[in-house]
């Protein structure tokens, strides 16, 4: 089964808090009952008590996602990480979600604006089997507690390029999943489309964001933060005609695989210059038809 979910940081930005500061969690959940989600993503807004933000969601009729959790696996042990992620995990179960979205990001600078995107951290080659160590350790804790684990590559982080993504899914057990972010993807300078091919059948998670092509090339040019990229808009969403990425190869990749879950519209962009309103029902509009075209979504056959 697809359902379709979105991400509160087109309302409000988890990473620069002054981007939707104004806008309240109410219009945020509102405008995405109103545009047809079936669910959102944690958001630094919502209530972390599972009957308070159960109260919040039921009015729209949203179900949570899933939530992002920061790992520090390259600061502590493994242990000591699984004391540290036990109220998350609760959360997600209480909330009846599938998958737990993980990232390492002891030193990551993706929520730095002072440190451009080509600063950002790698792993040693004397680092990465104790990494995969622990990582996969925690993988083995949060599937024992009832959930799937999805590691989201990001920019700005020590799993980003190809090369790194394609590392860690060597190092570590089938049961650590990926979240697949194209966007994120795209702008790192990965083949959206090869490696959906290639590692979609380990994919359990999907972020649908696209990229404005002439804002990338600007912000990595210029070597731009990855907030300052943010901020002048080099994320939008599917059906957006300034974004570069085809969706159409990676959704026909997870309907071959039979992909089940979530597809996430997720673009964080400046709401008072990019309307959330408007550029989610986009997206949504957009991964929907292109999903039903390509028979991951069998709704109207339903």
């Amino acid at each position: 089964m697809i359902r379709y979910g979105t991400n509160p940081i087109a309302w409000s930005n988890d990473d620069d808090r002054t981007l939707g500061a104004r806008t309240s969690l109410e219009e945020c959940l509102r405008e995405a009952s109103r545009i047809g989600f079936d669910g959102i993503e944690m958001g630094h807004k919502m209530p972390t008590d599972p009957q308070a933000l159960a109260a919040v969601l039921a009015p729209h009729h949203l179900q949570l996602v899933s939530g992002w959790y920061s790992l520090n696996l390259l600061d502590r042990d493994a242990e000591s990480e699984k004391g540290a992620i036990a109220p998350h995990l609760d959360l997600l179960n209480a909330m009846g979600c599938e998958v737990c979205i993980l990232a390492e990001t002891s030193n990551a600078i993706h929520g730095n604006t002072a440190v451009p995107m080509a600063g950002r951290p790698t792993l040693s080659e004397s680092q990465w089997p104790e990494f995969a160590a622990r990582l996969n350790a925690i993988a083995t804790h949060i599937t024992a507690a009832g959930l799937i684990p999805v590691y989201h590559h990001h920019m700005g982080t020590v799993i980003q390029s190809g090369e790194d993504v394609e590392r860690l899914l060597a190092s570590t057990y089938d049961e650590l999943k990926l979240l697949f972010d194209t966007g994120h993807a795209f702008l790192a300078g990965i083949d959206v489309r090869t490696f959906a091919a290639r590692h979609m059948s380990r994919v359990r998670h999907l972020h649908m964001k696209n990229v404005r092509p002439g804002v990338m090339r600007e912000a990595l040019d210029a070597d731009w933060s990855f907030l300052s990229a943010v901020r002048a808009g080099v994320f939008t969403v599917p059906g957006d005609p300034e974004g570069a990425i085809d969706f159409r190869p990676v959704l026909d990749a997870a309907a071959e695989c039979g992909y089940e879950g979530w597809l996430v519209v997720e673009a964080e962009q400046d709401p008072d210059v990019y309307d959330p309103l408007t550029y989610q029902s986009m997206g949504l509009e957009a991964l929907r038809a292109t999903a039903r075209a390509g028979g991951l979504d069998q709704g109207e056959q339903a």
